[in-house]
């Protein structure tokens, strides 16, 4: 009988170490519960090679000449001259300009000629193009994609943000279709169409590198996108467009230590260069709002030093006697925090919500004065123009 029990015995046991043998093969997750600890990890080892994860965003098309085909029409080829004195070795002769001090007068003038790009905006033919292309030019020729050579004039210029208006001696030109900026993001692609280095219409493709740079130094209102499509010589003036052939920037200029591009170009957006372009076709002219004070940034210091919650807002440094500011009671020491409710968070946005103001119009300011706000009321003056 007790033979007979211990081999039933034995051979429970064979049959639980083969079941615990199998498990431990088949299925080692189910172990933990017999365990005397809590702290296994189970790591599942993929045995096949994952595929691409789906993307949400919409596939991007594997050509891109249909938005090309759509806006190069629109883009022309500028090309300026204008008169200048000639210079010769003998103005740099002592003797010569001592017996002839008129010498520079008797030179025979020459002519300078350069390059650039613009866009038609309008089918009565107004063009877009940076002010730095067309300065001083006296003679302006524009070269249409399908080869056309049409002269133009000056229309009207903004030296601050550096936008020019031409007016060609045609009509019923292909005009760009304008985008919004306020869809553009960084990332987006977009084609750099333009002149460089007088070959013609060129293409060059990028993204969007970054939106709203500012302190750059460049003008006196800055709110460029930036990108990494090739800029070169030539190319200023010419249109940055979306995947759609939608304008929605004015290329302006490049960062490069060598003059060619280096993968760092800025445009002026569609938005900034509409509203000049409007104001220029309806009155000759860009006029902004003007308050007549000396802006400065509050940095932590600043902040500290007035009692200010927080680094932000415009310290004024100084006020116009007479201005609209100094008739409105500000001071100097008072920190700009908003106008018309909007914030004003450093000095580019101050300039920017001021010249955004018509001038005539009455404004609520809010400043902080001895760690208090205060509303007050500002009659907006008329910017003078830039020199």
């Amino acid at each position: 009988m007790l033979r007979k029990f211990w081999l039933l015995f034995a051979q429970a046991c064979t049959l639980v170490l083969a079941a615990l043998f199998v498990v431990a093969t088949l299925r080692p997750d189910l172990l933990p519960r017999f365990s005397g600890t809590g702290n296994i990890v189970t790591v599942q080892q993929s045995t096949t090679l994952p595929s691409a994860a789906p993307s949400t965003a919409p596939a991007g098309p594997a050509s891109y000449a249909e938005a090309a085909k759509f806006a190069m029409p629109a883009v022309v080829n500028i090309y300026t001259s204008k008169e200048m004195r000639g210079r010769s070795p003998m103005l740099d002769d002592n003797l010569l300009r001592r017996y002839f001090p008129d010498l520079a007068e008797r030179m025979p003038p020459q002519r300078a000629t350069s390059l650039g790009s613009g866009v038609i905006v309008a089918r009565e033919g107004y063009v877009l193009t940076n002010q730095h292309v067309i300065e001083g030019a006296d003679e302006i020729q524009l070269v249409l994609a399908d080869g056309r050579r049409i002269a133009a004039t000056v229309r009207g210029t903004d030296p601050e943000t550096d936008l020019a208006v031409l007016k060609a001696d045609a009509t019923d030109l292909p005009a760009i279709t304008l985008g919004a900026i306020a869809g553009v993001q960084v990332g987006d692609v977009v084609l750099a169409i333009g002149n460089p280095f007088g070959f013609g219409n060129t293409v060059t493709l990028g993204i969007v590198s970054a939106l709203g740079r500012s302190r750059l130094g460049i003008n006196r209102y800055e709110d460029f996108i930036q990108t990494d499509a090739a800029i070169n010589p030539g190319n200023s003036g010419g249109a940055l467009v979306d995947t759609a052939g939608r304008l929605i920037g004015i290329n302006s200029t490049i960062y490069s230590r060598s003059g060619g591009s280096q993968g760092i170009g800025f445009a002026i957006p569609v938005s900034l260069a509409k509203d000049v372009l409007a104001q220029i076709i309806e009155k000759g002219e860009v006029t902004r709002g003007w308050f007549g004070v000396e802006p400065q940034d509050v940095d932590a210091e600043i902040a500290k030093v007035l009692s200010l919650p927080h680094a932000e807002g415009v310290l004024i440094r100084g006020v116009q006697r007479g201005g609209p500011a100094d008739r409105a009671g500000v001071q100097v020491g008072d920190v700009v925090v908003d106008i018309e409710g909007r914030p004003t968070r450093d000095t580019p946005a101050l300039l920017t919500r001021i010249a955004e103001l018509p001038p005539g119009s009455s404004a609520k300011v809010t400043i902080v004065r001895d760690a208090k706000p205060r509303t007050i009321e500002v009659t907006v003056g008329k910017r003078p123009r830039a020199t």
